[in-house]
């Protein structure tokens, strides 16, 4: 009977211990990465994809030589200080809740003449090739820096959309019965250094929101939501969907309602 409970204090005592390591070695590395991320920080390449973007909006193109200058991102034609960090919203004029880069898609065809196959056949940038979405993306999201993300999704197909967004992020789907709750759902995960954010949080999905969209190191690009959304997905091993879908758009919704409130930092930078 000694021996046993003399066991379990010299068990509990290494445990102790061994915790207190790990959690000494999870603060190292959180330190570590923190320092990585500021270094990263001085000279964003995403500044200079900035500028290119606002020289589009102002640059009569297409068909109809016209500029995007009149185009509405919810705030009336033309306004877009706050307007990346209120969308994805219900849009009158289409019948649909959009996000920044299908109304931006948007305005291009009705605005500038060009075919939703011509507006959208570079979404995201190439090797040698910059995407002009990116580009007009990052510009119009510049332009809520400082500014609360704001999404209460309350007009009815707002929350329609936001709970249909919830459905897909707690969805078991594909060959590996994944989801993006796995990974995203709870505190502490972690993929290698990778720190996983808790997206059901307003902490952790505006740390993860508010910096989109992104320059990545590791591509050498800028990525916009709705690409790392649809890369999540092809990680999954869920079928891949189409830029612009309604699945997408609607976890941009249920994200950016969670992260309501939230400070916008972008363009942002990652690994």
């Amino acid at each position: 009977m000694v021996q046993r409970m003399l066991k379990t204090v010299v068990g509990v005592a290494l445990a102790g211990a061994f915790g207190g390591m790990a959690i000494a070695q999870d603060s190292k590395v959180a330190d570590e990465l923190a320092k990585y991320r500021e270094a990263l920080a001085d000279g964003n390449p995403a500044d200079l994809l900035e500028v290119k973007g606002e020289s589009l909006w102002s640059e009569k193109r297409g068909p109809k030589n016209a500029s995007l200058e009149q185009c509405d991102l919810g705030l009336g034609p033309g306004k877009l200080e706050g307007a990346y960090a209120s969308l994805p919203k219900y849009f009158k004029d289409t019948n649909k809740v959009m996000d920044v880069e299908s109304r931006l898609v948007h305005c291009m065809v009705t605005l500038q003449g060009f075919t939703p196959a011509e507006a959208t056949r570079q979404w995201y940038s190439k090797p040698g090739k910059e995407s002009d979405i990116e580009a007009l993306v990052t510009f119009i999201g510049a332009k809520s820096n400082g500014m609360k993300i704001n999404v209460p999704a309350t007009h009815p197909e707002e929350a329609k959309m936001a709970k249909m967004g919830e459905y897909i992020f707690y969805r078991r789907s594909g060959p590996q019965d994944f989801s993006c709750s796995i990974c995203h759902g709870q505190e502490g995960k972690r993929i290698r250094l990778q720190e996983l954010g808790n997206l059901t949080t307003q902490q952790g999905a505006g740390f993860a929101m508010k910096t989109w969209p992104s320059y990545r190191v590791s591509q050498g690009a800028v990525w916009t939501m709705q690409r790392r959304l649809i890369d999540c997905m092809r990680q999954a091993r869920w079928p891949e969907p189409n830029y612009l879908a309604d699945s997408i758009i609607a976890l941009e919704t249920y994200l950016q309602k969670n992260a309501t409130g939230t400070v916008m930092e972008t363009p942002g930078i990652k690994r």
